[in-house]
């Protein structure tokens, strides 16, 4: 049996599973102290299944810990950042761009050395091993303990990345190293951002990891724990600890995990209602649809993978004009209970207006019947009109195809949706999240780039995938287990050479035994060339 946790903004949902099936449930209020929600939610489905602790095979755990973090600019690590790419990228410097709010928190102590690649694997200069040695010096004396270490090109060859963070540990043995070829794709800046992210998050990320280490001992569970990844796949509580930003949008990829066991369905969108937010996302053969594009966190643009999500401001805590023609997107969150109106409070909400309905049974419905008819009417129109919109958004096209509804907030919309082939309420919808959590297994990618002209295509496939089943390995998959899920190839024609991008998914069983940990992926292969419409800087 496993436990699987899903921490959102306004609840924590837990749920006790055997195999594919549901032994129990909790949906709670997230508390401020948000490892006691934790420990409470657990506490509790134990006791509903009347499970003792050492029956336990694992316990997974998603978080909203470090998006949190950084978007709010909180408990954020000061930073060092070297770049290895002189003298071809001086013209932009590291955390360039960057709120001035959020350098103030992690500071903008930076060093551009010599090296780095083109994107046919011919070095811009050679190496520069003493500058970097000298930067090393230079942040400890400064007292920075995270440096965050980027290359040119790294993606094609992470060689020198590594190199640099022996020489930074010799230096400066209580650093903590984040190399941007672990986070990012090619695009330097982004890349580099996406690495000095992870760095921001290290102290938080070791904390965070070792107060759910904790908790779990005080509920006397020995079990090994693993934390949620942002592409539905789970990695090991010390693989986490070195790489938080994996986390980031793991909440509406564990949902559409969820959703796709509960409804028996691997192709279908995915709309899931919180108490905050409504996100809709694509399944495709049972995992979430990537996105092609950049994403925007907390002002910082960066490109490592995350969810194809469209975020609508519509949840159960929504806030409602007085009208209700205004749904959203300012919500009262975990305050629901204390300040909407069918709880005794005084804030109109979506909740209220869908028991007012009489499409559920929430609180006491008395306390919404003077609602105007009109203005019920209303604000479930506008509630609708915000959905379809999301789902006209996330479609490829006009064809109608199904959509799978979860989320405690799925009471807000009722009946037929436009673009829907049909709608879908799967059991235990509520908490499909913290079932995306339980059933996760351990996953591992890569996205490289490779001349098949030189090395030939069966030989740069094998290579990818042999990365892919290594990274997955790393994030605690067992080895015999691993699988390739996904292959997919796209020709650089223009370039010329057989340049091709080969992006590769592995998953594997969780290792339930003493979780292994490990730094990623290793080197790559000589004659593999890295490109992105040519350019890395």
């Amino acid at each position: 049996m496993r436990i699987g946790v899903d921490v959102g903004g306004t609840n924590t949902d837990a749920v006790l599973m055997s195999g594919d099936r549901v032994l129990a449930t909790n949906k709670s209020p997230t508390t401020a102290d948000v490892s006691g929600g934790i420990t409470s939610a657990i506490r509790s489905v134990l006791a509903t299944a009347g499970c003792a602790p050492r029956e336990l095979a694992a316990v997974m755990i998603g978080t909203t810990h470090f998006t949190n973090a950084f978007v709010e600019r909180r408990r954020l690590t000061r930073i060092g950042v070297i770049r290895i790419g002189y003298p071809a990228t001086t013209a932009i410097p590291p955390l360039y761009g960057w709120p001035a709010e959020l350098l103030k928190q992690v500071g903008s102590e930076s060093r551009i050395v010599a090296g780095g690649y083109e994107f046919d694997g011919t070095q811009i200069a050679p190496f520069d091993e003493s500058a970097v040695g000298s930067a090393a010096r230079r942040f400890r004396k400064a007292g920075l303990r995270s440096i965050a270490i980027s290359a040119v090109f790294a993606p094609l060859n992470r060689q020198q990345e590594e190199r640099a963070a022996d020489i930074v540990r010799n230096e400066h043995p209580e650093a903590v190293v984040s190399l941007s070829s672990d986070f990012g794709r090619l695009g330097l800046l982004e890349r580099e951002n996406a690495a000095a992210m992870n760095a921001a998050l290290a102290d938080l990320a070791s904390h965070v990891v070792a107060s759910f280490a904790q908790a779990l001992r005080e509920l006397q569970i020995g079990a090994p724990f693993f934390i949620s990844q942002n592409d539905g796949t789970l990695m090991t509580a010390e693989y986490a600890a070195l790489h938080p930003v994996m986390t980031f949008a793991s909440g509406p990829t564990n949902s559409m995990r969820g959703a796709a066991l509960l409804a028996r369905a691997q192709n279908a969108l995915v709309i899931d209602i919180g108490g905050t937010t409504t996100d809709i996302g694509v399944l495709q053969h049972g995992f979430p649809r990537e996105s092609s594009m950049n994403a925007g966190i907390g002002g910082v643009r960066t490109n490592f993978r995350m969810p194809d999500i469209v975020s609508v401001g519509l949840g159960g805590g929504s806030i409602v004009s007085p009208d209700g023609a205004v749904v959203g997107p300012q919500s009262l969150g975990y305050r629901i209970i204390e300040d909407a109106l069918v709880f005794g409070g005084s804030v109109l909400t979506a909740t209220d207006i869908v028991v007012a309905a009489g499409l559920a049974e929430v609180g006491n419905r008395r306390k919404v019947s003077h609602l105007d008819a009109r203005t019920v009417e209303r604000a479930l129109e506008s509630m609708r009109a915000m959905v379809e919109r999301g789902v006209e958004r996330i479609k490829l096209n006009a064809s109608e195809v199904p959509v799978i509804l979860v989320g405690g907030g799925s009471i807000l919309i009722n009946g037929q949706l436009r673009g829907a082939s049909q709608v879908i309420v799967p059991p235990h919808h509520a908490v499909a999240n913290a079932v995306g959590a339980a059933i996760a297994q351990a996953g591992g990618e890569v996205d490289r780039y490779y001349s098949y002209d030189q090395l030939g295509r069966d030989a740069a496939l094998e290579d990818a995938k042999a990365a892919a089943v290594q990274s997955a390995v790393a994030a605690g998959a067992v080895a015999k287990t691993v699988i390739i899920v996904d292959v997919q190839e796209y020709p650089i024609a223009y370039l010329g050479g057989g340049m091709t991008r080969v992006r590769i998914k592995a998953v594997g069983e969780m290792h339930f035994g003493s979780a292994g940990t490990g730094a990623g992926t290793g080197a790559l292969a000589g004659a593999a060339f890295g490109v992105d419409g040519g350019r890395d800087r």
